[in-house]
């Protein structure tokens, strides 16, 4: 029970204090790729702590149906007390209830997920579907156009992905903006981008009340149309890539749950990043500060893990 105690504690560390760091690291951009890793590893390792505690509740709760006094020896030698073998039958049952519980929510918690997973990209799908229908396409651009007075361009995963523009859009953009802010949305296919953001919004959905998922979901978009830019700014160069997302800024929708815009996120702060770019020494520094918050949220959870397998197989 020491051991499911701590990784309970490890992951509500994470969870607590992760989105306040990681928020200051990742704020300015300067790694996005490298940003978006880290949020990734704090949530992956809030969640695999969490679901490690959870699965030896879950183990000693169906080996106990088994084999009860066998599983009551074995596990206060194995996991440090579990529980009170002199508290008698009501702390036993406490225990066993609290496991029972456990499963319960887990399984519960992952067919939530993907319900809400499924959910969201039958809406996407539908909407490629749509588009495709009542869109056109021009030659030259390399996505379907879509009659609005609206100016938007975005893209939604799916089978094929679909590229959207607007026929505003289209009318309002010069040709090498065109091309820059369709790279841009290129980048989020070929990146599988939309699938990604898809899983964390199923995720939240699933826990509204972990910030660390919730802010996550937000955090992780911002860095990836970051990336995105940079994907397009590499091939079109910045400039086109700034205008033309000028050109299109204040889109509305409406977008579909998984549609990813080029303008719709952080505008602002990626505009900043275009023209002004930071240095390589911060760049540097803000690498360095990423990978060690990576190294220690991976460590800490590794060192917990090792001790399970140690106390499994050698103690066991």
């Amino acid at each position: 029970m020491n051991i499911a105690v701590s990784l309970m504690i490890y992951g509500s560390m994470v969870a607590t204090f992760g989105p306040t760091v990681l928020r200051r690291l990742t704020r300015r951009g300067a790694a996005p790729r490298l940003g978006a890793l880290a949020w990734l590893v704090a949530i992956a390792g809030a969640l695999g702590a969490w679901a490690m505690a959870a699965g030896l509740l879950v183990i000693e709760f169906a080996t106990f149906c088994q084999h009860p006094a066998d599983t009551l020896r074995d596990s206060y030698t194995v996991l440090s007390t579990p529980v009170h073998l002199h508290g008698g039958l009501i702390a036993q049952f406490g225990t066993l209830t609290l496991a029972a519980l456990v499963a319960v929510a887990v399984i519960g918690m992952l067919v939530h997920t993907a319900r809400a997973m499924l959910r969201l990209r039958r809406i996407t799908r539908a909407h490629g579907r749509a588009v495709r229908m009542v869109g056109r396409r021009v030659p030259g651009v390399s996505a379907v156009v879509l009659d609005s007075p609206e100016r938007q361009a975005y893209c939604v995963a799916g089978r094929p992905d679909t590229i959207v523009v607007t026929s505003a859009a289209v009318d309002a953009l010069t040709r090498d903006q065109l091309a820059a802010v369709l790279a841009h949305e290129h980048a989020h296919l070929s990146g599988r981008h939309g699938t990604l953001i898809g899983l964390l919004r199923a995720i939240a959905i699933t826990l509204p009340g972990v910030r660390l998922v919730t802010d996550g979901v937000g955090e992780i978009g911002r860095l990836l149309e970051m990336c995105a830019d940079d994907t397009a700014a590499r091939r079109h160069g910045a400039e086109p890539l700034l205008g033309g997302l000028l050109a299109i800024v204040g889109a509305t929708g409406p977008f579909p749950a998984g549609a990813l815009s080029a303008a719709a996120t952080a505008v602002l702060a990626r505009a900043e990043r275009l023209a002004a770019p930071v240095g390589p020494v911060q760049r540097a520094t803000n690498r360095t500060a990423l990978l060690a918050v990576i190294a220690a949220t991976i460590v800490g959870l590794l060192e917990i893990a090792v001790g399970v397998l140690f106390c499994t197989t050698v103690l066991g």
